[in-house]
């Protein structure tokens, strides 16, 4: 199984893309952290990555892709695999498409979870506010400010991803409101029509 979770910041991206690796036995690929293995091993693309963070430049689209088709073809991807964090503009998401054919292998499915922009800053500041409550460290982007940032980011550059896949016929959306349960109930019907197709 190949998917996507695509959603803005505060979703429940990562708490369904975990539930996701179980079910699946499938590894979530995270862009920031294949960069940074790729860089900690050394790769080639791994330290052309290195050289551009350490010089302050954005690591290109082309880099990533380099560094996420590296990535597809190790063991534990073979059966499928979850993208978190890429693509995020039409441009990576076309370019994705490309590197699977080139690969012959094929995206499964897109899931985007909808939301409410107001109740997800809800969401945010209750869980700075636990945070704090337990005594431990609140994220940098956990404040209303950077997080109205982050989802003014998301519907500019990300957004448009989802109306690329729907028009593809790929994208599955699914009411990230819900409580996790429900959510997964419903991702779990969106991933069987993916597995039926």
């Amino acid at each position: 199984m190949r998917l996507i979770v695509l959603g803005p910041p505060g979703a429940g991206k990562g708490t369904q893309s975990a539930r996701l690796m179980q079910k699946y036995g499938i590894p979530q690929l995270s862009t920031g952290d294949m960069l940074r293995a790729a860089v900690a091993a050394g790769t080639p693309v791994g330290r052309e990555a290195k050289a551009l963070m350490d010089a302050g430049s954005l690591v290109p689209d082309d880099v990533v892709l380099k560094i996420i088709a590296d990535r597809i073809e190790q063991p534990d991807a073979v059966q499928g695999f979850i993208l978190d964090g890429f693509p995020r503009t039409v441009n990576q998401a076309k370019a994705l498409d490309a590197l699977l054919k080139a690969k012959n292998m094929r995206l499964d499915g897109v899931i985007e979870l909808k939301v409410d922009e107001a109740a997800l800053l809800g969401r945010i500041q209750a869980r700075a506010e636990d945070m704090i409550a337990r005594g431990c460290a609140v994220r940098a982007d956990d404040n209303p400010d950077a997080f109205k940032t982050r989802l003014d980011a998301y519907r500019a550059q990300t957004a448009p991803v989802s109306a690329y896949y729907a028009g593809e016929g790929r994208l599955k959306s699914v009411d990230g409101m819900a409580p996790v349960e429900a959510v997964a109930a419903a991702i779990d019907l969106v991933t069987s029509a993916f597995a039926m197709t």
